[in-house]
């Protein structure tokens, strides 16, 4: 009986000191509380700063005109002209009109909630990557405007933004073929998250291989063709048109040693090893989140132009990008204020567009010039982890 009792009290006692180590980090117990008195933040903000009329009632004629039965996205039309997402925004906001009646009010208190759930998936992707040092954590509840964007103006760039955060989290643990279908989900609310594309393909074929590629790729094109069938089988010129402008989007890469060179060595790596898994190596978790965060900054870079809700597409990976930099700590914070400032100054101007351009230049400088790390990690490391 003694014996039978020591045994089953392993799991306990394992359970327990992983616990134990998990808090030991003080990003853990710090990222809870940060989760915790943004909370309350957002609440204060909801009761007290009022509501800006931005898009909503946009949003609201579009869906009204969905939930009525038109499925002909040429004739799908609000107060600021055509539809123009794909069909993924509306499903979502059709939920949200019939959860809060398209009234204000309750929609900020979703708005609010969907706020706390991606702060916790980025506070989760951050504690994963042990970038930052655990007082950094903060700048990301620091932004004025990001507050504004999801719960003063309740723009549909949040659920885009939160669905990619979270396929990023899958991506760290390997869960590839989920990773792209969330993230296929994130496209369908809003075509930004497309800047990601490039940066996730190349991750995908370091870390699969071409069967496993493509099989992922199917899965993410299934996904939009299910959500868009209704929409594909009424008139699929105007949906392909109007949803998926890509005139509104561009392609970039900045890969290692040239896109060109990196598939040709991969194809040389799979040919030598015919084919086989065992070519296959782990990547780093600070790797693929250095290489997504990294693409969808080039991307804002080169846009043509930002609008104020753009700045919710990249806040989140700034305090990352940073500490990527070999630059001091206080230039960081200055980097950051600096940004911060800029996209905080209304109407924009000349001048506040320059020096934004001027930081996002130094960052993308600091991380040009910064030493290089080995992608992958060893797997007795990552089982570790």
């Amino acid at each position: 009986m003694a014996v039978r009792s020591a045994t089953r009290a392993k799991p306990s006692r394992r359970s327990t000191a992983s616990t134990s180590k998990l808090f030991r980090n003080p990003q853990v117990p710090f990222a809870f509380a940060l989760i915790f008195a943004d909370a309350i933040l957002v609440a204060i903000i909801i009761a007290y700063v009022p509501y800006t009329k931005i898009d909503w009632d946009a949003y609201m004629s579009q869906v009204t005109g969905f939930i009525g039965g038109e499925r002909d996205y040429s004739k799908l039309k609000g107060d600021t002209g055509p539809l123009v997402y794909p069909a993924g925004f509306l499903y979502i906001y059709s939920a949200i009109q019939y959860v809060t009646g398209g009234e204000i009010f309750p929609a900020q208190i979703l708005f609010g909630l969907l706020y706390i759930i991606n702060l916790g998936i980025i506070l989760f992707i951050y504690t994963k990557t042990d970038v930052l040092p655990w007082w950094a954590l903060s700048l990301l509840c620091l932004s004025k405007r990001v507050h504004s964007i999801f719960v003063l103006r309740l723009f549909n760039d949040c659920f885009a933004m939160m669905l990619f955060h979270a396929a990023l989290a899958s991506l760290l643990y390997k869960k590839w073929h989920l990773g792209l279908i969330i993230f296929s989900g994130a496209v369908s609310i809003k075509m930004n998250v497309l800047l990601y594309a490039p940066p996730l393909f190349l991750l995908m074929l370091k870390a699969m291989d071409i069967s496993g590629v493509i099989s992922a790729l199917a899965g993410a094109a299934l996904v939009q063709i299910l959500l868009g069938l209704p929409f594909i089988i009424a008139n699929p010129i105007a949906y392909i048109s109007r949803a998926f402008n890509l005139g509104r989007v561009f392609i970039h890469f900045w890969h290692d040693g040239g896109l060109l060179n990196f598939l040709h060595s991969r194809f040389v790596s799979l040919k030598k090893s015919d084919n086989s898994s065992s070519s296959l190596k782990i990547l780093k978790k600070e790797h693929i989140v250095t290489t997504m965060f990294v693409g969808n900054f080039i991307g804002i870079i080169c846009a043509r132009s930002l609008h104020y809700q753009f700045y919710s597409w990249y806040f989140y990976s700034l305090p990352y990008l940073l500490w990527q930099t070999t630059f001091p700590t206080l230039l960081r914070l200055i980097l950051f204020i600096g940004v911060e400032i800029c996209w905080n100054i209304y109407p924009s101007n000349a001048y506040s567009s320059a020096v934004l351009l001027f930081l996002h230049l130094v960052i993308l400088w600091g991380l040009w010039s910064a030493p290089s790390e080995y992608p992958y990690a060893d797997n007795k490391a990552t089982k570790e982890k």
